[in-house]
């Protein structure tokens, strides 16, 4: 699988579904979040989030990495990029776009900013539907992490993964 730089909402689902999982089975080692998103997390472990822990828990366990924009290129996306994003999205399109990295984003805003930069894209839905197609799950499955994931307030395109795997 590529390497994927996961913005703040995308790993959210999968940490509150407690499908955590399935990002370590697509993803181990090739998997990233910025120093700025492990700061949301953080932020949302100390706002009552606490099964967000388990993102602290895959740092530490190493199949996931935190990684810092580090080049000037970086530098500078990410500054020009925060004007309309947030620190986290902003960091994760600077960090995808000058390592060729796949940017893990269900934020309209920003994946509209990281496709006009040519960045390859994927979200909470396509991670779904791949590893069901991939069978890491099956669908029955991938249908109860997205229902837990929209009770935790995502903003769903689908309410199944049967609606986008049909086809």
């Amino acid at each position: 699988m590529p390497e994927v730089v996961f913005d703040c909402c995308v790993i959210s689902n999968f940490a509150l579904s407690g499908s955590l999982s399935v990002l370590q089975s697509m993803f181990s080692g090739t998997s990233y979040i910025t120093n700025f998103v492990s700061a949301e997390i953080s932020r949302g472990m100390q706002s009552g989030h606490g099964e967000l822990v388990s993102v602290k828990e895959a740092l530490k366990d190493g199949w996931l990495l935190e990684i810092a924009p580090e080049t000037e290129e970086e530098k500078t996306l990410l500054e020009k990029l925060s004007v309309s994003l947030g620190f986290g999205e902003a960091s994760s399109i600077a960090v995808a776009m000058a390592r060729d990295y796949l940017f893990a984003c269900d934020d309209k805003v920003a994946r509209g900013e990281a496709s006009i930069l040519g960045i390859k894209l994927t979200g909470t839905i396509g991670i779904l539907s791949t590893a069901v197609k991939k069978s890491i799950i099956n669908t029955k499955t991938a249908n109860s992490y997205l229902k837990k994931m929209i009770a935790h307030g995502f903003y769903s395109p689908v309410t199944s993964i049967n609606e986008i795997d049909s086809s």
